[in-house]
């Protein structure tokens, strides 16, 4: 095996791609329900290079994936968490074929924010579309209490001061041709950044969905709490301006 690629123990693997426990993975291992290269494995412990070994489990090939990247229509009233005692999580909605260890929201949506939410296991990934010197674009919808105005689309663009004293990069306000019904696109993620803004011109959000990260759009196809994998074609359009 190459040096530069890394040599799993078969449990491991297992336990990673199929979201179970180690000792679930030994046990289908006991039962000889897992094949490598067509032999059935007899080793927990065996060594496989998951880039060239084909290892199946009860008849279906575990497609090895390094990183899952999740595109997700968040609802309103469900958190951007791993784990919450009293409301639901946006882990919660993702399907067991889908899940696996170590998966976090890359990112956070207010609870009462709907649309794009990013779920990956990728910290790396996750830390660059999150840091402003990336200018990994974020877009929203947003429905506003009173129409914007044009004097709005350059206090958007210059860059305001919000509450508290926050200074906002410059941003994109675009008013649709109904003028309460605006796209925000915004290069950093401050607490609240959307509605802070919106009340530091005079008015105020009731109404907000996330419909892009980068150049790549929320799925009009997926329903609210709907999600689907991002294709690694696609993770490239996230890094795009458009």
């Amino acid at each position: 095996m190459p040096k530069n690629r890394e040599a799993f123990r078969l449990d491991r693997f297992l336990s990673n791609q199929l979201n179970i426990s180690r000792n679930d993975a030994k046990e289908l291992i006991k039962k000889r329900l897992v094949t490598v290269n067509g032999q059935a494995a007899k080793l927990f412990d065996m060594k496989i290079d998951p880039e060239r070994d084909t290892v199946a489990s009860e008849g279906n090939e575990v497609v090895y994936r390094k990183h899952i990247y999740i595109m997700l229509n968040k609802p309103a009233g469900v958190i951007c968490a791993t784990k919450d005692r009293l409301t639901e999580t946006v882990l919660e909605l993702i399907p067991p074929e889908l899940r696996r260890q170590g998966l976090f929201p890359a990112g956070r949506l207010d609870k009462d924010t709907e649309g794009f939410a990013l779920i990956t296991d990728d910290g790396v990934f996750a830390h660059e579309i999150l840091s402003p010197k990336k200018h990994v674009d974020k877009k929203y919808f947003a429905v506003l209490e009173k129409p914007a105005k044009e004097s709005d689309v350059e206090a958007f663009a210059s860059g305001m001061e919000i509450d508290g004293g926050d200074v906002c990069m410059p941003a994109v306000l675009e008013i649709t041709d109904n003028p309460s019904e605006v796209y925000i696109t915004l290069r950093e993620g401050m607490f609240h950044q959307v509605k802070r803004m919106a009340e530091a011109v005079g008015n105020k959000v009731t109404y907000l969905k996330r419909v892009q990260i980068g150049g790549l759009r929320l799925d009009e196809n997926l329903a609210v709490g709907e999600c689907r994998e991002i294709l690694h074609n696609e993770i490239e359009k996230i890094y795009a301006k458009k």
